[in-house]
This record gives C-alpha cells, structure tokens and sequence, in this order.
C-alpha cells in the first residue's frame, strides 16, 4: 500500500482486506450472542441478541423510544429484513422506527444482524 493510500484511508486495509491483500477476521462485537431462530431455507428466519443502547434509546414505529435492558430481533422473511426490539423478557415487539429493508440473499442475515448489534449496543453509553 502507498503512504497515499494509508494516510486517505484507502486500499486493501479500507476495504477490510490486510495489507497482503488477505481478508481481515470480523472483528468482534461485544454482546453479539446470537441466537438462531431455525427457519426453512425460504421460509422466516431471525437473529436474536440482548442489548443496552445507549442514551436517546431506539426510536420504534408503535411507541417511540424504548431504553434499558432490550433484545433485538433481525427477522428475515419474503426477501426482506426487519429489525424489532422488546424489553427484555417482555411479550411485546416494537419496529425500529427505519430499519426494514429488501435483502436478495437470506444469507446475509447474520451480517444484517451483527452490524444492528454493533450499532445499537452501547452499554458504555
């Protein structure tokens, strides 16, 4: 890699490559202990992991903003992800206000999920 292509964060280190050009090992994700929901190949699937987000919460579409100790759901079914949340052990889910998209191949449900975790777990804060 170039001092150009380090200093513009760019070249294969960026694109989650090291720098002979071998893939990066995903780094983990604190909290992403997820649990698989089994689901026939086309039929619905999901991801579920407990979470604390941090301050401000995640805005849902039924009740605004929820906080504390939650569990998100990444569900994928009919070639679309929706992302849900409840308090934890609760009965109820809620949409995240946003977080519903097309995804062609259901394999990349787990990556779905790991980056919802990554970017809404912030137990720190």
């Amino acid at each position: 890699m170039t001092a150009a292509e380090e200093s513009a964060g760019t070249g294969p280190a960026a694109a989650g490559m090291t720098a002979d050009g071998t893939a990066e090992a995903p780094a983990a994700v604190p909290g992403a202990g997820m649990v698989a929901d089994a689901g026939g190949a086309a039929g619905p699937q999901s991801r579920t992991t407990d979470i604390v987000p941090g301050p401000g919460g995640v805005m849902t579409d039924e009740v605004g903003v929820v906080t504390g100790d939650l569990t998100l759901r990444t569900e994928y079914a009919d070639g679309k992800v929706t992302l849900r949340v409840q308090y934890k052990d609760a009965d109820e889910w809620y949409v995240v206000t946003g977080a519903s998209v097309a995804l062609a191949d259901p394999a990349g449900l787990d990556a779905v999920h790991g980056v919802a975790v990554g970017l809404l777990n912030r137990p720190e804060g």
